[in-house]
């Protein structure tokens, strides 16, 4: 009997060691489940030296803030408003034009030809100045005046330098086709000559020509009648800004010479 006693005694203390040992595996967690634990928490946490955002920090996907009032726009807006340069530029319908009465009061100013530049070359090679018509003033559509003059030539003629002066551009429009505006040395008066059939060779913005130097050779490109080639000369006195493009005409055949 005693035996008996001692053996289930000894039967429910092994049980209730292997119920204790039982409960404490089932309450540790998988190796995977530690492992994604650690990596969380560690992706989570702050590196040990950062410092704690602001308060008033923005969120990551906010939106950035606007510019301060007065910031210069990007390029690519300031490109957008920029001025634009006419692309039908053509004989002496330049943008900027004075008044009719404008004009005769500075052709009526008592030495005002004294501003203008000094006697002029005949662009075009073999004409002579006696040969030349005043065609300044002949009527145009719109109630408008040529303003330039009209130097018939065969086709190939070769255009020369009417002045010293700087080729400040090359240029190439529907009324004018190929021409060329050149300033004075003072850069007070630009020459223009329009309808060219070609450049001469090595002519490029930039360079210097002088009195006689090649400029290109007489042509019918842009309006020109094909039947009567010609170089359409004009001569402008350019405003402050020295905008090739803009300025007042003045009539050059006055001061062309051979």
């Amino acid at each position: 009997m005693k035996r008996l006693m001692i053996f289930v005694v000894g039967l429910l203390v092994g049980a209730g060691v292997l119920f204790v040992l039982l409960n404490d595996v089932a309450d540790e967690p998988a190796p995977a489940q530690v492992a994604a634990v650690d990596t969380a928490a560690v992706a989570a946490a702050p590196p040990p030296d950062a410092a704690p955002p602001p308060a008033d920090a923005a969120p990551a996907d906010a939106a950035p803030p606007a510019p301060p009032a007065g910031t210069p726009p990007p390029v690519d807006a300031q490109l957008q408003g920029a001025p634009v340069v006419p692309t039908n530029l053509a004989e002496a319908d330049l943008p900027l034009r004075p008044t009719a009465d404008a004009l005769s009061a500075a052709r009526a100013t008592p030495g005002a030809v004294s501003t203008l530049p000094t006697r002029l070359l005949v662009p075009v090679q073999g004409v002579k100045a006696a040969g030349l018509t005043d065609t300044f003033d002949k009527p145009r559509g719109n109630q408008r005046h040529h303003e330039a003059l009209d130097i018939m030539a065969p086709k190939g003629t070769p255009v020369l330098a009417a002045g010293d002066g700087k080729v400040v551009k090359l240029f190439e429009s529907k009324p004018g086709g190929l021409t060329v505006y050149q300033f004075d040395p003072s850069e007070k008066y630009a020459y223009y000559y329009a309808h060219l059939d070609r450049y001469a060779d090595g002519v490029k913005e930039g360079m210097t020509l002088k009195r006689g130097d090649l400029v290109g050779y007489v042509g019918v490109s842009g309006n020109s009648d094909p039947n009567a080639p010609h170089l359409h000369f004009a001569l402008v006195e350019l405003t402050p800004e020295k905008e090739w493009w803009k300025g007042t005409p003045l009539n050059p055949f006055p001061l062309l010479t051979d």
